[in-house]
């Protein structure tokens, strides 16, 4: 199914929101499914999304899902959902650990923990939503060339 990305006007009728949602038992089986998921679900969207943008995508996708698999035991939850008329996909990531998102400062020697500095750096919106068993961060990654 082809979704037109903001190119609706008004008086358009809006088109059904392109998704998919995903649960693994085990995040590190998840890592290379979400970054499939995302140029999957992308690849349905019309006009086709500048291949850098896919590109992010997949890689705040990944991230996400790695954070889990390094940080929280039990079961992760991916939700993709394309949103036409912001040019965006909505990246959500859900999880059993009460912990918070960490970002330590940036150390270019250090070997590992840059993924929330890049997943920030790459999303116009990250946001931590704290439910009873855990939490759910969602990364708003744009689709479309950003205006100078």
């Amino acid at each position: 199914m082809d979704i037109p990305l903001g190119t609706h006007t008004r008086t358009q009728a809006r088109p059904a929101p392109l998704r998919h949602s995903r649960t693994w038992d085990d995040a590190v089986a998840g890592i290379g499914d979400a970054r499939d998921a995302v140029a999957a679900l992308l690849a349905g969207v019309r006009p086709a999304p500048p291949r850098r943008s896919v590109q992010d995508a997949r890689l705040v996708a990944s991230e996400l899902v790695t954070n889990v698999a390094k940080h929280a035991p039990g079961p992760c939850t991916l939700s993709l959902e394309v949103l036409p008329e912001a040019g965006a996909l909505r990246i959500t990531v859900s999880d059993t650990s009460t912990d918070p998102p960490r970002r330590d400062p940036p150390d270019p020697s250090r070997v590992g923990g840059h993924g929330l500095h890049l997943v920030a750096m790459l999303s116009r919106a990250l946001e931590v939503t704290w439910l009873p068993h855990g939490k759910r961060i969602t990364a708003t990654v744009p689709l479309t060339a950003e205006e100078t």
